[in-house]
């Protein structure tokens, strides 16, 4: 049996095609065998806000995908495009790994690899940024 394993620690709540479920006061583990559900994991979850550098603005849109907030064709395009630009900006330093890995996973439709791939990144960006900043 294939799928996506969740892991749930205790209250912790998943998105799952618009419903928010919380786990109850145990560790618990989820199979989900339907393909293409949307699902994420709220901790996870980048709001608004917050997606205020060129990381996190291309996780969001992953994100948007996977809450099914919108469309695949319309934010394929755009993550594309923000992966290309990613590509190009950390030239040169590490992280490609995780690029190239968060491409082959948006041309396999697979957004949960993709976001995944991606939030690789994040530390990498606060690293330079905060490099950059003094």
């Amino acid at each position: 049996m294939s799928g996506l394993v969740l892991k749930l620690s205790p209250y912790e709540r998943v998105l799952i095609n618009g419903a928010v479920i919380e786990n109850g006061h145990r560790r618990s583990k989820l199979s989900i065998v339907t393909p293409n559900a949307n699902i994420l994991r709220l901790r996870d979850a980048i709001r608004p806000d917050e997606a205020n550098t060129p990381v996190r603005r291309v996780c969001y849109i992953a994100q948007l995908v996977l809450s099914g907030d919108v469309g695949i064709e319309a934010s394929t395009a755009q993550l594309r495009q923000g992966i290309a630009q990613l590509k190009a900006a950390l030239c040169g330093h590490e992280g490609q790994d995780c690029l190239t890995a968060a491409s082959k996973a948006l041309e396999e439709g697979d957004f949960y690899r993709v976001l995944k791939s991606l939030r690789g990144l994040l530390d990498i960006e606060t690293t330079l940024m905060a490099g950059r900043a003094s």
